[in-house]
């Protein structure tokens, strides 16, 4: 099983800035899809973008469009997002995964069955 550790997040300020990434602890990403989600107190976890295996192909959640950006460094074997203007509500627990579908509807983003196990994720908190 591939295991994905997240990094990046941080305390920032409204308005501020932060890259987070993503790798497998070994090996390579073996699902065709990286997903990008977050899970803030009290709330349940929600999918916040996902990028296919070429790159070519992303989608990202309404709240954070035109905010957040998913690429992806295949000869570094990571997932980013860059996260810009940020807000108090982006205050979460961000995590990815591994899935072989994602896709938009409506203002939301579906995914299919994520691989493996959840990792520790990466804590974003943003003070107004």
């Amino acid at each position: 099983e591939v295991h994905l550790v997240e990094s990046g997040g941080g305390l920032v300020q409204a308005g501020g800035s932060l890259r987070l990434s993503c790798a497998p602890s070994r090996f390579t990403f073996d699902a065709p899809v990286i997903g990008w989600f977050r899970q803030a107190p009290g709330k349940e976890r929600e999918g916040v973008s996902c990028i296919g295996s070429r790159g070519d192909s992303t989608y990202y959640k309404d709240a954070v469009k035109g905010r957040f950006t998913i690429s992806r460094d295949d000869a570094k074997n990571t997932v980013y997002l860059q996260m810009n203007s940020l807000k108090p509500d982006d205050t979460a627990i961000y995590y990815c995964a591994q899935t072989g579908f994602c896709a938009e509807t409506g203002s939301a983003l579906v995914f299919g069955p994520i691989h493996g196990s959840w990792g520790r994720g990466t804590q974003v908190t943003v003070s107004s």
